[in-house]
């Protein structure tokens, strides 16, 4: 087998996603995941700390909606800048050409306890991630932790719809009709 090997995490991933679906993510190891990707199991460990993070895709995510944030424009209210993280995020992570492996991915997470923790978590460090980016915006706490969260539900509800619908209508776009969804619900709420 060649030292390196092109494409070594995305082919790991597969192989991982293939075999949770096979097999279940219990009763799959790290040696038949990089079996299955061609690849050895030191280059596993390379690119991931175990199985479970095969699926989360490291700080990725993360960094783009906090790129996304602080591209933002500059008179951008806090929950305006959110929704131009998430066009961003639509455009670089949740593309047309990723929804049949995201929806795959969902499927495997939702059947097993320990991977849903794992997107808890992921979840969490995401509204991390676009409170300290409204905050670098210049956003005060607690409005910047507020849309962060608000973010985060609109991420949550764009995603599950994202995945579930059969159109071919992108994610920013579903993410900015959840956006306004959950803005009514608040006037509603408050109201």
């Amino acid at each position: 087998m060649a030292r390196w090997q092109p494409h070594a995490p995305e082919r790991l991933v597969v192989a991982a996603l293939d075999l949770f679906e096979e097999r279940g993510y219990e009763n799959t190891t790290v040696i038949e995941i990089a079996e299955r990707a061609g690849l050895t199991k030191s280059t596993f460990f390379r690119h991931f700390p175990d199985k479970r993070e095969v699926l989360f895709g490291g700080d990725t995510m993360a960094g783009l909606l906090a790129d996304g944030i602080a591209g933002a424009p500059a008179a951008a209210a806090p929950l305006e800048a959110v929704a131009h993280a998430l066009d961003v995020l639509g455009r670089e992570a949740f593309t047309a050409e990723r929804r049949e492996f995201t929806t795959r991915r969902r499927a495997v997470i939702a059947a097993n306890p320990e991977l849903r923790e794992r997107e808890a978590l992921k979840g969490l460090g995401l509204t991390a991630a676009m409170a300290e980016g409204l905050e670098r915006r210049g956003v005060p706490d607690p409005a910047s932790r507020v849309a962060a969260q608000l973010g985060a539900l609109v991420l949550t509800i764009a995603y599950e719809r994202w995945n579930d619908q059969a159109t071919e209508t992108g994610f920013g776009e579903v993410a900015r009709q959840a956006l306004r969804e959950v803005r009514k619900a608040i006037g509603s709420a408050s109201g």
